[in-house]
Order: C-alpha cells, then structure tokens, then sequence
C-alpha cells in the first residue's frame, strides 16, 4: 500500500467531528423504484447484458472513519441473477488500518413491486492470510432474485480511530452504470505517513480519468467555533459504459474511469517522485549492502580471474538455487523464531536463510555483483499482465517486482532472479517492455524494460502417428519449450507435484489434439535446467481421421484442429495485445496403409502481415505417409484499433489454412483393378 495513502492522525478534536457530523448525508432509506425501472428488460446500450446498475454511491468521511457504499441494479438475464450473490472484500493488519464491514442491509424487489427484506445473516470467509494480514469477505444472497429483479444492499466499511484512507473511486465495472455518486469529507488535521520519516502532510491529491465533460467539484463548508472549514470533495457521473471485455487486450482496466485520491506533502508529481524515489533508493540501498556474509559468499563463488560475465553467472546461479517464498510459502515468524532467525534486515540475512521473497533475491543478485565491484542497480517494474505504469499517479503501490540491472563490460544488462526459473540474462514477459522507477548514479529515474525478440520464445511440436485404415492413430508427441511458455511450465510446477504437473501437460495437449485422443506423459526432461529447453515427450492414441465412403480425411496439422477464430469480429473497441512475440513450429508425419493413397493436400502458402507476423505451411508426401510443417511467428505485442483490420484478415487466412484436411483414397486393391477392368 502506498505510504501516503494510509496516515496515523494527530489528536483530533471532538467539535471537528460535531462539524462533519452536521454536513448533509444521504437519508437511511431504501429508493423507490420507478415504473420504468420495474418493466425495463433491457438496457439499450448494452443489448444482452446480465444487469445493468440503476445507481450507486460511495462516501467517505475520515471524521467517521467510514465508507458507506450503496447499490442498485437491474437483473436482466439469467447469467445476471449471479450479482444476487455479494462478496464484499477486507483486510485486517497493521498497515491497512484493521478494516471491518458492517450494517449491511438488503433487499429484493421483483418486477410486480413486491419487496423481499434480506433478513439472513452475512458469513464470515477467508480468502488469503498472510504475514501479519488476514483478507476476508462478508457473503450473503440477496433473496427470491429473478430475472426483471432490483437488488439493493448498502453496508459500511470501517477504519481504525487512528488511521486514514484517501478513498478510490472506480467509476467503471464490468455493467453499464446509469448514475452514481461518489462523496469524500477529508480530515482537516494535520496527518503523519507512517513510515520512519514522519512526514506532515494536510494537503490531498488525485489523478483523474474521467469521461468528457465530468468534473470533479469541490465544496467548503463555512467554519465553525473557530474550527477550519470543511472541504467536500463530490463526483456526479451517468450513462457509465462497462469496460471492455475482449479476447488478447492490455491491462486496460488500469486506465478505466476512476479517481485516486491520496494525502500528499508534496506540491508537484516532480518533487513526489524526486522525493519518494529517493527515500525508495535508500531503503534498498541499506537492505543490499553488501555486508560481510554476502561479501564471503562471492569469494567463494567466483575466481578473481573470471569475466564479469563469467562471476555473474555463478552469482545468477546461486540465487536462483535459493528457495523463492513467492512460489513456495512464507515462511511464519514463529518458525523462524524456532530456528534460530531474526528478521530479515539485510541480503545477508536472504543468503544465511537460503530463502527469500522474488524482491530479497533481485536486490541479494544485485548486491553480489556491487560485492564484485560492478555497478549494480535495482529498478522497481509495474507488472504489465496487470497493470500499466502511470506516472501521474503519485504511488509507489503501482510497481510490483524489483528486476536487477548491471554495467557489464560499459553495457547495462537486465536481469530476473526473483523470477524463478527465469533463465539468465532474460526477464520474465511481465517485467518486458514496462515502465518504472530505477536506481541511478546520484538518484533514480523513471525508465522502461527492454522486450525480447520472437526467438527468445518458442514451441516445437513434433507428432510422429500410425493410422490404421479405420483412422486410429497410434505413436508419439514430443513438445519442446523455450522461452516464456518454459518458464510458464516451470513455475507451474511448483505449485503441485509432480502427478499434477503431468495431469496438466496431459490436459494442455488433449485439447489440442483431435476429440476423443487418450495422451500419457512418457518423460518430461530438463524441468529444472532453466538454461535448456524443456522437453515433454507424450504416448497419443486416437482417431484422427473421418470416413467419408471412400475417402478418408485427416486434419493436415492435429495441434490446430480445435483452434477457435482468435478475431471474430469485424470491429475492435481497444487494441490487440500478446503477452510476449514467439514463435511456433510444427511437424506432424502421419503413415498409413499402403492400401490408402493421397489424393489431395493442403497446397503450400506463405502469409506475411507487415513485418509484423508471418506463417507458411507445406506439405511432403512420401508412398506411405505425409509430412505437415507449420510455421507461425509474432514479432511484436501490440497493434492499434487502426491496424485490426489487417490483422484479423492475416488470422482469418491463417486459420482458415489451419483448418484443411489431408484426402486419402480409401479404395481396397480389388477396387482398383475392377475400375481399370472397366
């Protein structure tokens, strides 16, 4: 959590509660629902939605220390009685102010106008506990919900006495929003961050995305006994559309309408980032070092008379042995009491432990290679399978994952060891081609990841089949990742054993293949060589091809069989985004009964889009069998709205391709000797 957003507040006096006591609320009563919102069936905006929210409201009052949160929406569909069922999400920790959820009330009204009180009781249900945090949900159903249905509900999160939050208001969701109306009564005290600086701030800030012609309106009320007045901070909005919800898009919900507000000490975006990247830089700074136990880990890992390329290598490899907690499980505080351990305060610490968080590893790699005299730097990257870096956003909160950099030989190199797994000299596709904040001589600055090139990342499928003259094939699938999807499967492995490991190979090449295919995992080789491919070799054995009286048609590439149209649409509201370029390769021979003979194959093309993407497939016949290649590469992750066009007709040519079929002449041998007879 951003440091400035959460504050301990000075004394506060009771008349400048009794002020914020007297400013307008919204009346403790249920809206009354008009005839229209009890007939409508639809919202024309958005023809077929589940629901569509009639209203909602959010206030925050610090003199209270509570945010009450109000909602009504219209169930359109079946799929949209699931909004019936309420989640509301908190945490309960130091940091995050002990919040609790209350005064939750509810009810349903049905189409007829009859009303149905929400009279049960909310249970409590964990969602994650971590170190010194626990998050939790109050559940409920709202009651009778059909289709045609208004479900209302209203409830009040709480802070602590001591603490404050600038509220978040996320004006777009996945529904359509008819109005809402969003208040916040700041806290007119002086506050404290509740770090170790201290800082005093009374001054708020926030960063806007709002749709046209919406503004924010601000209000002071007149003082009171000598008390300063009270500022009022109020956003009205209406005819909301949902955020868009398409196939391969960027991380767009970070950039939906919303307003962040955060208490600031600072004037300007330029004196917060030159400020907090400096006490940023410090804090990591002091928890590197390197002191004296990293100091004798890289004598003892790395000659004097090895390359800088040559000790990091051996320092890369030492960390990534280390146990990353981010893939396996923190480790409790009483356990580690147990064993003898203090708090982490330093990479030496990380290196006693042999275990760290993603974080501790990068900056324990960085401080290796300071130990050996190399300017070693550390960047903090926004994760961009989540988010996109923003710097009008005063908050720290916004970078996820610390990522190493090192001047080797004059030439800064980037580096991913809190990535497990993540071969060297590579990063992890999340943390490429992303933006944040980096250490550099004498202070940070902002700066952006490198990408990586199609070739970093690959997929070889090799199928090698039997079929008999029913269309059973019988034989072998080998599957080679590099790359991002090695790394996906590597990491996936820590999360199970090794049958589950197995059970989702299996299941990622069942779907692949023809219905109906029984697959089994025969051995899987270099799961934990980062550096090599990893290789998956599988027993397949099914029916691939289809009789249709004599003939026999067998798909030209089995691992394309089920593929779905990627782009079904003509139109696109937002721009197409790929996790990472690659590139795939296939190779699938299939033999069959000399009585079968080729009578047709898909004919050789090449299919370029730009220089962007390119795909060839080709076909080598021999007297009994058939040799399929496929090419497919992506050279870049991102194409404009205005560039869709093109690019969905290279995909529609490609899977239409795909979608061919190798004819084979099924007719017996008498067959073919009557029909020369005649």
């Amino acid at each position: 959590m951003n440091r400035l957003s959460v504050c301990r507040i000075l004394p506060v006096s009771f008349l400048a509660a009794l002020l914020v006591l007297a400013l307008p609320a919204r009346a403790d009563s249920w809206t009354p629902p008009t005839p229209e919102e009890l007939s409508m069936t639809s919202q024309p905006e958005v023809p077929g939605a589940p629901a569509v929210y009639l209203y909602r409201e959010e206030i925050t009052d610090d003199a209270m220390h509570t945010l009450s949160k109000y909602v009504r929406l219209k169930v359109l569909t079946e799929s949209g009685k699931q909004y019936a069922n309420v989640e509301l999400r908190y945490s309960s920790s130091h940091d995050n102010g002990s919040l609790s959820i209350g005064n939750i009330e509810g009810r349903t009204i049905h189409p007829d106008g009859t009303i149905i009180p929400f009279t049960g009781k909310p249970y409590e249900k964990l969602i994650e506990k971590t170190r010194g945090a626990k998050y939790m949900a109050k559940v409920f159903t709202l009651p009778n919900v059909e289709v045609g249905s208004i479900i209302e509900y209203r409830y009040q999160r709480h802070l602590d006495d001591n603490y404050f939050m600038a509220p978040q208001w996320y004006i777009q969701s996945d529904l359509y929003t008819r109005k809402a109306h969003y208040v916040w009564k700041p806290t007119n005290k002086t506050l404290v961050t509740n770090d170790d600086r201290g800082k005093l701030t009374n001054a708020i800030a926030w960063t806007p995305i709002l749709p046209p012609g919406v503004e924010l309106k601000q209000t002071t009320y007149p003082p009171m006994n000598m008390q300063p007045g009270q500022r009022v901070l109020e956003l009205d909005v209406h005819d909301i559309p949902p955020m868009p919800d398409e196939d391969f898009m960027p991380p767009i919900s970070s950039l939906s309408y919303r307003v962040l507000f955060y208490y600031t000490p600072y004037r300007s975006g330029e004196e917060f980032w030159k400020s907090e990247g400096k006490y940023w830089s410090k804090m990591h700074d002091k928890f590197i070092g390197p002191d004296s136990g990293v100091r004798a880990a890289v004598k003892e890992l790395a000659a004097p008379s090895d390359t800088d390329e040559q000790k990091l290598r051996k320092f890369y490899a030492a960390v990534m042995q280390l146990e990353n907690t981010d893939f396996t499980r923190e480790h409790s505080n009483a356990e580690e009491k147990a064993q003898g351990l203090k708090p982490v305060r330093s990479t030496d610490d990380v290196w006693e432990r042999k275990r760290g968080s993603s974080d501790q590893l990068s900056d324990l790699f960085v401080a290796m290679a300071r130990a050996a005299g190399m300017k070693a730097y550390v960047m903090a990257v926004t994760d961009r399978d989540r988010n996109i870096f923003l710097k009008s956003y005063f908050s720290l909160s916004q970078l996820d994952d610390d990522i190493a950099i090192v001047n080797v030989n004059g030439q800064e190199k980037f580096f991913d060891p809190g990535s497990r797994f993540c071969a060297f000299g590579h990063l992890a596709w999340k943390h490429t081609q992303t933006a944040g904040l980096r250490q550099v001589e004498g202070g940070t600055a902002f700066a952006n990841s490198p990408g990586e090139p199609y070739t970093a990342s690959r997929v070889q499928r090799v199928g090698d089949l039997t079929m008999d003259p029913h269309g059973v094939a019988t034989g072998t699938v080998d599957i080679t990742y590099m790359g991002a999807p090695a790394l996906y499967w590597r990491q996936r492995s820590l999360t199970g054993d090794a049958t589950s490991l197995e059970h989702d190979l299996r299941s990622s090449v069942e779907d692949l293949l023809p219905a109906g295919m029984d697959v089994k995992v025969t051995s899987i080789e270099k799961l934990a060589d980062y550096e090599q491919p990893l290789r998956v070799h599988l027993f397949v054995k099914g029916t691939i091809g289809s009789s249709t009286g004599k003939r026999m048609l067998v798909p030209a590439d089995i691992f394309e069989v089920n593929a779905k149209p990627s782009f079904p649409h003509p139109k696109r509201e937002v721009p197409v985004y790929f996790d990472h370029p690659f590139e795939n390769q296939d190779a699938i021979r299939v033999k069959f009964p000399a009585s079968m003979k080729i009578e047709s194959l898909p004919s050789n093309e090449k299919i370029m889009f730009k220089n962007f993407a390119a795909y060839d497939m080709s076909a080598s016949p021999a007297p009994a069998s058939v040799t399929i290649y496929r090419n497919y590469l992506l050279g870049t992750i991102l194409f404009y709205t205005k560039e869709y066009p093109e690019l969905r007709n290279f995909f529609s040519q490609m899977e239409t391709k795909d979608q061919e079929s190798i004819v084979l002449n099924a007719s017996s041998e008498a067959d073919a000797k009557t029909t020369a007879a005649n």
